[in-house]
């Protein structure tokens, strides 16, 4: 029977993790994430998860802990921020090349220099194209229930990718919040043990990732490829099974009082509670204004952003990452994607583009009603974008 308790983000997604029955954990400490790996070696240590705990001296060993574990058949997990993720970046291309189903928490955090310990995406964006699937939490719940779908997801046959689950560092990772926990066998009824694809035995030698020449390379980027857009319509399905059994509904894409939308703001991760917050104030105010939210960034839910924000005369996406001498001066990741998603349809919305909240600027209620005061004005952004700094009154 689940059971409702407020506690600290970080260490529901460490339960959750603890539920699932891993098999290894690699982890060297970065904040905002410690608290994630701390929690699991106490559960290691008083005997509640039977797990290897490898204490690695860099994030670079811990990523590739966590692929030789797999590879071996077992269930892993790491977590990492900021620039322990940069630092991970050479061997997370390898993971998913290799097709092994690893799961990584990432507390998002902003990247040096200066040194900054606050909440942007600048860390998670340049590791969009590293082939794994990337998810965003919006609370304490999702990325509780995102961590056991994750692990569900990665290890299906019809994908074998690893998974991201990016939270908000601070801002939702040391937030206490209130969240229904799951039930071990709740969590075993939803998430079957592992069947590995393949495995490295030391009695059957064999070599995983050989050496791939000019006819076979393609061959192999194209089914990685082909597997990470099957893997949309399977989370999808995961979606669907988890809420016949635990009554939590997700999807890819999320829309907020689109309906009538003159203007629809577009978000990812934590800030979109605020988002829906300020759209009621806007809407009480006889602004047209809508939200669409988006959970999986990886691989893109294209069509299901054209549908969701069909009809809007206005789009105005929140980017946290500034992409520097991007495409046209475009500002960022998410308002770039949007642009080449809508490029050949017949009717096109305008995009505003804002790059906000770096390195832990607040991003509050008056930062969505300016966005979305500058969208209507109609300050066209074609070739241009808008570093906004609303800070509170």
């Amino acid at each position: 029977m689940s059971n409702r308790v407020g506690i600290e983000v970080s260490i529901a997604v460490a339960e959750a993790v603890g539920l699932c029955d891993v098999d290894v954990v690699a982890a060297y400490p970065i904040t905002p994430q410690t608290h994630i790996v701390e929690h699991l070696a106490d559960l290691v240590a008083e005997g509640k998860l039977d797990a290897e705990y490898i204490a690695v001296e860099s994030e670079h060993s811990a990523i590739s802990a966590v692929m030789g574990a797999s590879a071996t058949g077992g269930r892993a997990f790491t977590a990492t921020a900021s620039q322990g993720l940069a630092l991970m970046h050479e061997i997370l291309f390898a993971v998913s090349s290799l097709r092994l189903p690893v799961v990584m928490a990432v507390a998002n955090r902003a990247v040096s220099a200066p040194i900054n310990i606050w909440a942007d995406l600048s860390d998670v964006m340049p590791q969009r194209d590293t082939g794994w699937v990337q998810l965003f939490a919006e609370n304490g719940q999702e990325a509780y229930d995102l961590m056991v779908q994750a692990f569900r997801l990665a290890e299906d046959h019809r994908v074998l990718l690893p998974v991201m689950v990016n939270l908000d560092g601070f801002t939702l990772s040391h937030m206490i919040e209130p969240i229904t926990m799951m039930e071990r066998d709740e969590v075993r009824r939803f998430l079957p043990p592992i069947e590995p694809a393949r495995l490295l035995d030391p009695d059957h030698p064999r070599s995983i990732g050989p050496f791939g020449a000019q006819d076979v390379y393609t061959e192999a980027k194209m089914q990685q490829e082909m597997a990470l857009l099957r893997s949309e319509g399977v989370m999808e399905e995961i979606w669907q099974d988890f809420e016949a059994q635990f009554g939590r509904r997700y999807r890819a894409v999320e829309s907020y009082r689109t309906g009538d939308a003159e203007v629809v703001l577009v978000t990812m991760g934590a800030v979109s509670e605020t988002a829906r917050a300020a759209v009621d104030e806007m809407r009480d105010q006889g602004i047209a204004v809508g939200l669409v939210r988006i959970r999986m960034w990886r691989p893109l839910p294209q069509e299901q952003l054209r549908q969701a924000l069909e009809g809007a005369k206005v789009v105005a996406v929140l980017d946290r990452m500034l992409t520097p001498g991007g495409t046209g001066g475009t500002g960022g990741p998410v308002g770039e994607a949007l642009r080449s998603i809508f490029y050949d349809a017949p009717v096109r919305p305008r995009i505003y583009e804002v790059v906000a909240g770096l390195g832990g600027r607040e991003i509050n209620r008056r930062t969505f009603k300016e966005i979305v005061r500058q969208a209507l004005a109609g300050q066209e952004q074609v070739r241009q974008f808008t570093l906004l700094d609303v800070r509170c009154a």
